[in-house]
């Protein structure tokens, strides 16, 4: 029998968030598997070519697909081409924001930055605000009352995952609080990990971007079509579906509140396709072990220190395997998580902060 579970306050300024802070779970020090210096500093060596190339093929396969959609536009023929730029703009720039904003996809630094504003207005993520959030998601991964990025609470709400399939309470709380910053308000929560000097910026591009969206809308109104919503904004809609199947596998049915990423971290083998999508972050545990090493040497990082991982999911549909089951199990008790088996070659969890997985029924 389950025994009975905590409630969690995931709140950044509850509960939970104090204690952590008083245990030592926040900006704890996380294990990372050894790797001699001098290989680290090869596998962290930024260049600006396969960045490039990929961004060449996104940004292409996007002007491609979406002219494309527009000659068709109004007959069956051009829903093929609106499903491919969707996910090049509804999916794909979720890793592009997310990795040129660890400033390693390019060498170049305008670069990374470029693509950084550019993905962050197709993903609707304010590139000050989600340059906070996601260093904080790095210093307390998974830490209730601390990671204001945790996809997943305890219990799962399923019909939220559902929704955000067909990115609708995603975009439901990015034009939200678009609009909350473009009057110039900034969240309590936001002022807990965005430094005070740069607040006044998360507002100018709220407003920017507020602009950009008004303007889209009364084009679609001055010329009768939706078209242009098709190629601006609806397309973080239609075209979520990918990288929320994604993002769910990265921490999705894993523990949480302990400082070993190869418990609250998951990597998956992929296809190519999703590969080029995801740029990479299939490798999850490599990557937040490893942050500063660019995404195209992920593959290269996980040959070497597998040895010291739990075995990766076979595919996506494996993994879907193993997190849907616990899911259901936290619905009855969110104490409930899977926890990683490691190979004879790992060195062990630190038990310091692990509580015991709950026995099975």
């Amino acid at each position: 029998m389950d025994k009975v579970a905590t409630k969690r306050d995931y709140s950044l300024l509850g509960r939970d968030a104090q204690a952590a802070v008083a245990s030592g779970l926040a900006a704890a020090e996380w294990y990372h598997t050894d790797i001699p210096r001098k290989q680290m500093k090869e596998l962290m060596k930024r260049e600006d070519g396969p960045a490039i190339r990929d961004t060449v093929l996104w940004l292409g396969s996007m002007v491609v697909a979406g002219g494309l959609g527009i000659v068709f536009w109004g007959s069956w023929w051009c829903v093929p081409f609106f499903l491919i730029y969707g996910v090049f703009y509804g999916s794909a720039s979720d890793s592009r924001w997310h990795e040129c904003g660890h400033g390693t996809a390019f060498k170049t630094r305008w670069m990374n930055d470029a693509v950084y504003e550019i993905a962050c207005f197709m993903i609707m993520r304010n590139p000050v605000t989600w340059r906070w959030s996601h260093t904080r998601h790095h210093t307390d991964t998974v830490i209730v009352g601390r990671d204001p990025e945790i996809a997943v609470m305890r219990p799962p709400d399923l019909f939220r995952l559902i929704l955000n399939f067909f990115g609708i309470l995603d975009v439901y709380h990015a034009m939200t609080d678009m609009l909350r910053n473009g009057i110039g308000i900034v969240s309590a929560d936001e002022k807990t990990f965005i430094p005070e000097q740069e607040q006044p910026r998360a507002i100018r591009i709220a407003r920017i971007w507020l602009a950009i969206y008004v303007a889209t809308i009364a084009l679609a109104i001055y010329l009768g079509s939706i078209l242009p919503l098709m190629l601006i904004g609806l397309p973080r809609l239609y075209g979520a579906w990918h990288h929320v199947m994604t993002g769910l596998l990265q921490h999705g049915g894993l523990a949480d509140n302990v400082i070993d990423h190869r418990l609250n971290s998951r990597s998956v083998y992929m296809n190519p396709v999703s590969r080029f999508i995801y740029w990479n972050m299939n490798y999850h545990v490599e990557h937040h072990m490893f942050p500063m090493v660019p995404y195209h040497a992920l593959p290269q990082l996980h040959e070497m220190i597998k040895h010291d991982l739990p075995t990766p999911n076979r595919s996506i549909i494996e993994g879907y395997r193993e997190m849907i089951p616990a899911f259901l199990r936290q619905l009855r008790n969110e104490d409930y998580f899977l926890k990683r088996e490691l190979p004879p070659t790992a060195k062990p969890y630190r038990e310091e902060f692990h509580a015991e997985p709950i026995a099975a029924e």
